[in-house]
C-alpha cells in the first residue's frame, strides 16, 4: 500500500467508521457513543501493550508481529474517530503538540 497524506487517511477513517455505524444499526438498532468508541479504543490501546510485550519476548504468544502492525494502525484510526466525534482538528492537536513539545525539549 502506497503512504498516504494526513488529509486522506483522515477522509478514509471517517469513511470506514460510517460504515461501521451502518452495521450497528443493522445489528443493534443505534449507533455506539462517542463513550463506546473511546472503550473500544482503550481495549485497542491494551492489544498494542500485550503485542509489544509479545515482540519483545516478555509474554508468550506467537504471531503478534501481524496483530501488533493492525492494533498500531487501528489505534492512529480510533484517535481520528475521536477527534472528529469530540470536534477536535486533528492534525492541529498533533501540530499543537508537537510544537509545545519542541519548544519543552
Amino acid at each position: 500500500m502506497s503512504k498516504e497524506n494526513f488529509d486522506e487517511i483522515i477522509r478514509k477513517s471517517l469513511e470506514i467508521r460510517k460504515k461501521y455505524h451502518e452495521l450497528e444499526l443493522t445489528h443493534h438498532g443505534s449507533e455506539w457513543t462517542v463513550e463506546e468508541d473511546a472503550l473500544a479504543y482503550l481495549t485497542d490501546a491494551g492489544l498494542v501493550g500485550r503485542n509489544i510485550m509479545s515482540q519483545q519476548r516478555r509474554w508468550p504468544k506467537a504471531g503478534s508481529e501481524e496483530e501488533l502492525e493492525h492494533k498500531l494502525g487501528e489505534n492512529i484510526w480510533w484517535l481520528i474517530i475521536l477527534a472528529e466525534r469530540s470536534g477536535i482538528d486533528i492534525k492541529a492537536a498533533v501540530h499543537k503538540f508537537l510544537t509545545k513539545t519542541e519548544k519543552l525539549l
